[in-house]
């Protein structure tokens, strides 16, 4: 035996020190490679709009109401079904209009109490029984463990099974027991989450979104550009600050950094409002339909372009900093003529809706005011020092990655930056040339750099990085050639505000690309599919969210309500459960309100886009994978136990 291999028995000897544990170890995992493969869930682009994306979550884009009809079959009504599918998501709101309902609770409980047990053993049904014991509620952990062990045979156990539920009543625990139920089987039905990028954004609560997620069983994140944009704001980034700022001014959603964050934008407001105090800033009007008064509108938009002009100085100086990044043709604010009122691109001239920029100084566009430069030094320290922000970045980072491999299918969000010839592209990162797959590896290292490494040039190239990734056109997690937000702003030529896409978009439509990009990542081009975030699907327009005969599922979630007008509907999910793929498409979500009252839910539709012949195992997985080497290490354990090589512990 090698001394290595001695070494690493020895350390596993310590937690199966026993022929017997060794060996009940190695039959449990047995075991569990033949249980069926847990259900995976994969959401992207939920852009701050966090009730539907609770909902969405509650209800395992349809995993739930799949698991109630199974159930039930036809021995319950199709209205019997939807109300109890709207108890397990929402099992204390709807209880009480439930009971604003009926007179006899005690029997509505008794009943709800065994559909939901019924539900539940459905739900455990692919878990050993150690795992479902660790998920179980601590306070009704026994009880419900001995309602899910009943054996419907008539034995003498029928009695003691309806004293329980009819103590569970009788004591005033039932409502209680509903809500604990109810989550547990939430939790049951989806065995891992996949969040393909884009938490941020747009939408009212990511701050609650993050919050969720932290508590979440068992996820992993891509980010996604808006996500990585955050983390640069979080390290400390300039531009990245600027246009987390005004991103957020621009939906009316100030109060996530105020209010959720704690970010001080007082001296930001009080700038705004002294530098802007007569300009209507006509070209600065909010997005979207935010819910503040019109005081608080007229602050935002002042606010809004304030730091527009701040994050267009503050990306120009990055840009004459990294001459690598070669983006000199957008730095805009100098190639303005001040006295004439014009801007030339592209040898073009074109005039300027908005003129009146009083802190720019044409001999020096980049340069920051005193003042400026004062809000800017203490935005950065904000945004550094405030710990629920930092809190949510490490477990960004803890939890994510550019990309994943997971049971044979590549997870990442925007695109695989091609040639028009369709060949991976090669981008400059720093000096050297990378594409593929090791481009988002050195994309991410440098991610990770602007948090951890202790060199400060290396630290700073990391964030600069995520500005980077943010916006430039060989970024994997933007793909277009520019990023027109000074265009759309200060240009009316609607032809100034295309953004020309990578090839990518358009061969990602052929198989031959799918099957370079999936050998790329080293998965299995007969099997492996590719699921990719970023881009609204316009079904509409007719448009599929299957691709390249099914290889690759674009499933932007569409939950921002900006793109549901082009999209025609709130965007797709996919559920990967052991019989296959099933892509759900979602109308839009009203408000919990309305799917407490009429029972909705928000799936519309289910595309089986794969169906396996044999149902798929734990075995087949990429656990299974990881459990069958720990098999092989327990019997190799056990051989040394009997050869005498390692002494049993007793």
């Amino acid at each position: 035996m090698k001394s290595l291999d001695r070494k690493y028995l020895e350390r596993l000897s310590q937690l199966f020190p026993t022929i017997a544990s060794a060996s009940t170890e190695a039959i449990n995992l047995q075991a569990i490679l033949n249980l069926p493969k847990g259900t995976e869930h994969f959401m992207t682009d939920i852009h701050g709009e966090d009730e539907a994306f609770y909902h969405v979550l509650k209800n395992g884009s349809g995993a739930v109401r799949r698991k109630i009809g199974d159930v039930f079959g036809k021995t319950l009504s199709e209205q019997d079904k939807r109300g109890l599918a709207t108890l397990i998501y929402y099992p204390k709101e709807k209880m009480e209009i439930i009971k604003e309902q009926r007179v006899d609770m005690e029997e509505w409980y008794r009943i709800t109490l065994y559909r939901l047990v019924e539900v539940c053993k459905a739900a455990a049904s692919k878990y050993t029984r150690s795992k479902v014991r660790k998920a179980l509620p601590s306070d009704f952990a026994y009880i419900i463990e001995e309602l899910m062990t009943e054996v419907n045979d008539g034995t003498d156990k029928e009695h003691y099974y309806s004293e329980i539920v009819n103590t569970i009543i009788r004591v005033g625990r039932a409502e209680d027991f509903i809500v604990a139920i109810s989550e547990l089987i939430q939790r049951l039905v989806i065995d891992h989450l996949h969040i393909v990028g884009d938490i941020f954004d747009r939408g009212p609560g990511p701050h609650k979104i993050m919050d969720k997620l932290m508590t979440y069983h068992s996820l992993d994140i891509q980010w996604g550009n808006h996500d990585v944009l955050w983390m640069g704001a979080a390290a400390g980034q300039r531009s990245c600050i600027a246009n987390v700022i005004r991103i957020c001014a621009r939906y009316g959603n100030m109060d996530i950094l105020e209010d959720s964050y704690g970010i001080n934008l007082l001296p930001l407001a009080t700038y705004a409002l002294n530098t802007y105090k007569d300009d209507p800033c006509t070209c600065f009007q909010l997005k979207g339909d935010p819910c503040i008064n019109e005081k608080e509108q007229e602050l935002n938009i002042k606010m809004h372009k304030a730091i527009a002009i701040l994050q267009f100085k503050v990306e120009g100086q990055i840009v004459k900093k990294r001459g690598s990044f070669k983006m000199e043709d957008r730095n805009l604010l100098e190639c303005i003529d001040y006295e004439r009122g014009i801007i030339t691109l592209g040898g073009k001239e074109y005039p300027l809706k908005d003129t009146y920029l009083p802190t720019v100084n044409p001999l020096d566009p980049l340069a920051l005011t005193e003042e400026e430069e004062e809000i800017m030094s203490r935005l950065e320290s904000a945004f550094i020092g405030c710990e629920k922000l930092q809190a949510h970045m490490r477990f960004l980072l803890n939890k994510g990655n550019l990309f994943k491999v997971y049971n044979n299918n590549l997870l990442y969000h925007g695109c695989v930056p091609l040639t028009a010839e369709g060949k991976l592209k090669e981008v400059e990162v720093f000096g050297k040339k990378y594409r593929g797959k090791k481009l988002y590896e050195v994309l991410e290292s440098y991610v990770r750099k602007g948090f951890f490494e202790l060199d400060p040039e290396e630290r700073e190239k990391g964030r600069d990085m995520m500005w980077f990734i943010w916006c430039h056109e060989n970024s994997p997690l933007f793909g277009k050639d520019k990023m027109t937000t000074f265009e759309r702003y200060f240009i009316a030529d609607k032809e100034t505000h295309k953004e020309k896409k990578n090839p990518y978009y358009v061969l990602s439509d052929n198989e031959e690309t799918a099957d370079m990009i999936l050998a790329e990542f080293g998965l299995d081009v007969a099997t492996g599919h590719i699921v990719n975030g970023h881009v609204p699907v316009k079904s509409i327009e007719g448009e599929s969210p299957s691709k390249a005969g099914g290889k690759i599922l674009v499933i932007d979630g569409g939950f921002s309500k900006a793109y549901q007008k082009e999209t025609g509907i709130a965007g797709y999910t996919l559920i990967y459960n052991s019989y296959g793929l099933i892509l759900v498409s979602h109308n839009p979500f009203e408000s919990k309100e309305q799917a407490l009252v009429h029972e909705s839910d928000i799936h519309s539709e289910t595309i089986v886009v794969e169906r396996t012949l044999v149902r798929q195992q734990v075995g087949d997985t990429d656990i299974g994978k990881e459990l069958r080497a720990q098999i092989e290490d327990l019997e190799l354990l056990l051989s040394a136990y009997r050869s005498g090589e390692i002494a049993e512990r007793y």
